[in-house]
């Protein structure tokens, strides 16, 4: 188990310092699931939720939330992103939409935050824009599935059994 780099010797927060590092590009892979009831889901394919496009806006909704994680999470570094996607898959066998969102940078430090951080605002727009019809909807499995680049190179998560 490794030291917590968030913390000095006092036992203090604090923010790295990330100024020795290399700069090499460095990507992240994160998901999270929103579940819903069946009507939900078939509303959203449709088009029926009277806020809109339920799957653009969360889109977009997770592109900003990676390029705002610095305000949003206390020690994270602000970083010139140059890449973040966004894809939400819906799977009406589970009543459900996978989200996945990838981060990409060269810079010092990774991004997996900023990827966890697309993936969980995605997945709050979509149950923010359906609440009035589906206050039940849950959102689950927020997890990184894949960082690249730096001193520590690849992680990929184990599969799921």
């Amino acid at each position: 188990m490794g030291k917590l780099t968030h913390l000095n010797d006092k036992g203090e927060a604090h923010m790295v310092d990330v100024g020795a590092k290399s700069v090499t590009e460095r990507i992240a892979r994160a998901a999270a699931t929103i579940t819903m009831e069946p009507a939900t889901l078939a509303l959203i394919l449709e088009g029926g939720v009277a806020k809109g496009d339920v799957m653009a806006t969360a889109r977009l909704a997770g592109i900003m939330a990676a390029k705002r994680t610095p305000d949003l999470i206390p020690l994270c570094h602000p970083l010139a992103l140059t890449k973040v996607s966004v894809e939400l898959t819906p799977d009406p066998n589970r009543n459900a939409i996978d989200i996945v969102a990838t981060c990409k940078v060269s810079g010092q430090t990774g991004v997996e935050m900023e990827a966890l951080t697309a993936a969980s605002v995605a997945a709050l727009t979509v149950y923010d824009m359906c609440k009035a019809v589906d206050r039940g909807m849950t959102i689950s499995g927020v997890r990184l599935l894949h960082k690249s680049g730096g001193k520590s190179g690849t992680w990929n998560a184990p599969e799921a059994p």
